[in-house]
């Protein structure tokens, strides 16, 4: 089955610095658990999903 790719758009947003390392940390645990490499971006569009998703907002 082919992924299906979305265009990205460059973002910045600024972080506490406990919210980076604890990006950085999932993004490792999902690295291990999956064997495909995941960067603090994907978790943070993982999280974003799942938020939009509780609030009735399918994106």
């Amino acid at each position: 089955m082919e992924e299906e790719k979305e265009k990205l758009v460059r973002f910045n947003l600024y972080l506490e610095e406990e919210v980076l390392e604890a990006l950085e940390e999932v993004a490792r645990e999902y690295t291990e658990e999956t064997g495909k490499k995941w960067s603090k971006a994907a978790v943070i569009r993982l999280a974003l999903s799942e938020f939009f998703t509780r609030r009735g907002r399918l994106i």
